[in-house]
């Protein structure tokens, strides 16, 4: 990308509207609730023939100096300085309030450049105000409406220069496509802490507030020369316990963000016994067809260690059937510990989930596989496997042919599945095994 855009202003004034319709897509959460955005997300900008990246941020907000606020506030100032330029977004149909006169003053102190955007400009509602903007200081307003679109000719004129100053990209090597990472976990447990220690900066919020992070926020990083789109995400509480609309949206946005991802951390708090929702989340990924890893995280104050260690093992084991040999790795994110070994392992599982069986070794398996525990009789008339193959990758999936295909136990595919995963070395990996009916249809007529 050519240049940094900043989106800033109050609660509520559509930054992250804005964001969206500039990325093309629904990235951030929007809803009436104040406050929602609270790290900031980065994503790939485009207007017309302009390509920028655009940084959405928290809203500026007063509030003691340890306050959630006024930590937000650090967040959107680190992304300001970043910028080349911030766009300050006011409300027309509400009018200038006394908040935006203030943040348009630290604004014209602070020496970076800002474009002033009046948003939600559709209608006659929304004059006053816009005349009102002029008064701030922040030169001519540029009205827009996020929502509907509308003024976004006027924004790529007011980028064009900016365009035209920034240096031409040197043409991207061609480099690995970055690891999709996401970090996930229930509310409290030290997700963004990891992230963090991860990084080696203050990247996304922390503290003893329950349900700081919302937005699942993607961050570009570099692992020891392997490029990782590194994901952090809200606390999961159990459905019923879900009660606020601003949870409920970022329960649903972290639930995507496994989705979408290729490898998943589940963190779990070694102080406590792995819960029923840490399981039920490591389940999730798992039925999603991701990569899977479980991060034992404050090891620091764990006292214990090999005995905390060995329990955790036996538990993920007896719980987590359907991914057995799941790397489970201790760390802190507030020592740094355990940090390296966890993305060997994180790229290790990464690799388990891209690899592929040969159709022959496959075969020669099945045969043998049949002769040592042969499938049951249904109907006085044993089941015949014919013929098996992978069919993709990410996950590993494999396709058996066979007689009766609906007659097949879920059991003894469950036993086809777990004798798959240790024969070839596919440890901790979801795997799909899809039954056909039919000869080989890969044999010679």
């Amino acid at each position: 990308m050519s240049f940094v855009v900043a989106i800033l202003g109050r609660p509520n004034v559509g930054k992250s509207t804005l964001f969206n319709r500039l990325v093309g897509r629904p990235l951030a959460l929007v809803d009436n609730a104040p406050g929602l955005t609270r790290d900031r997300r980065e994503g790939k900008g485009r207007l017309s023939d302009l390509e920028f990246r655009v940084v959405d941020t928290a809203g500026l907000e007063e509030g003691s100096p340890e306050s959630l606020a006024v930590r937000a506030r650090a967040q959107t100032l680190r992304a300001l300085d970043e910028a080349d330029i911030g766009l300050f977004l006011i409300d027309a149909r509400e009018g200038v309030t006394a908040d935006d006169r203030r943040f348009a003053d630290w604004l014209r102190r602070s020496g970076k450049a800002i474009l002033l955007i009046a948003n939600k400009a559709e209608g006659k509602a929304a004059l006053s105000g816009i005349a009102e903007a002029y008064g701030l200081g922040l030169g001519d307003p540029v009205p827009i409406s996020a929502a509907h679109g509308e003024g976004m000719a006027l924004l790529y004129e007011c980028f064009l220069p900016l365009a035209q100053k920034a240096s031409p990209e040197s043409e991207e090597s061609a480099e690995a496509k970055p690891l999709s990472l996401a970090v996930v976990g229930r509310p409290n447990v030290g997700k963004s802490t990891l992230v963090n220690a991860l990084l080696g900066e203050e990247r996304v919020l922390t503290g003893s507030e329950r349900g700081i992070t919302r937005d699942a926020i993607a961050i570009p990083w570099v692992w020891k020369g392997k490029p990782v789109r590194l994901i952090d995400t809200a606390g999961l509480r159990r459905r019923s316990r879900v009660e606020e609309k601003p949870e409920e949206l970022a329960v649903a946005d972290a639930q995507r963000a496994i989705r979408f991802a290729e490898s998943v951390v589940v963190v779990v708090d070694a102080l406590e016994p792995l819960e029923r929702q840490d399981l039920a989340i490591a389940a999730f990924a798992a039925e999603e067809g991701r990569a899977l890893l479980v991060a034992a995280t404050k090891w620091d104050a764990v006292a214990e260690k090999k005995k905390t260690l060995r329990a955790l093992r036996e538990r993920l084991g007896d719980s987590l059937a359907q991914v057995q040999g799941v790397a489970l790795v201790p760390v802190s994110g507030l020592t740094g510990f355990g940090l390296d070994a966890m993305m060997r392992a994180v790229f290790a599982a990464h690799a388990v989930w891209n690899r592929r069986v040969k159709t022959g070794a496959l075969n020669r398996w099945l045969a043998a596989v049949e002769e040592r525990h042969p499938p049951p009789l249904v109907a006085g008339r044993r089941l015949k496997l014919r013929y098996l193959t992978q069919v993709n990758t990410r996950p590993p999936t494999f396709a058996l042919f066979l007689s009766k295909p609906g007659e097949l136990p879920d059991s003894y595919r469950r036993y086809l599945v777990n004798a798959l995963r240790k024969d070839f070395a596919l440890p901790g990996t979801p795997i799909r095994m899809m039954l056909r009916k039919g000869e080989n249809p890969y044999a010679q007529p």
